[in-house]
């Protein structure tokens, strides 16, 4: 016997898109130098210089964008919504997402493109790292919250 009404699809994330970093020849440095000089322009350094920057924030090489990660070890720049671009965020900015409060698991997930298992997961080796640090005091804190 067929179901009558429409079942809604099933809305999948997209994973995110990792780009490994290129080497450059000297040459190619010396042109992409001349054909793109270096300019100097304003750009948040605090935190109370950022809060009142329009939104979505426009600095994606800040290390509080939501947008990009770069590894700091190899260099290559992760693209957490490779489907979506940066003025189609909700949110941004990790310290905006910070300011609002408490929010839950599925929440972070959805900022972060990460599953709600991953976030448990990462919160979980977060705070075993502030036991391992000596911070029991504030994981005491942390679970009475």
């Amino acid at each position: 016997m067929p179901i009558s009404g429409s079942i809604p699809p099933i809305r999948r994330r997209s994973k995110a898109k990792t780009i490994a970093m290129k080497r450059l020849t000297k040459e190619e440095l010396r042109i992409g130098a001349l054909l793109y000089p270096e300019r100097s322009y304003w750009r948040p350094e605090t935190r109370s210089e950022c809060a009142n920057v329009s939104r979505p924030c426009p600095y994606v090489s800040c290390k509080y964008h939501l947008y990009i990660d770069v590894n700091p070890r190899t260099g290559s720049i992760k693209v957490n919504f490779p489907e979506r671009e940066v003025w189609e965020l909700d949110n941004s900015c990790a310290l905006d997402v910070a300011e609002q409060g408490g929010i839950t698991l599925e929440e972070v997930g959805e900022i972060l493109n990460l599953t709600r298992e991953r976030i448990r997961q990462v919160e979980v080796r977060g705070l075993m790292k502030l036991k391992e640090a000596g911070g029991e005091d504030l994981m005491s804190y942390l679970m009475r919250q």
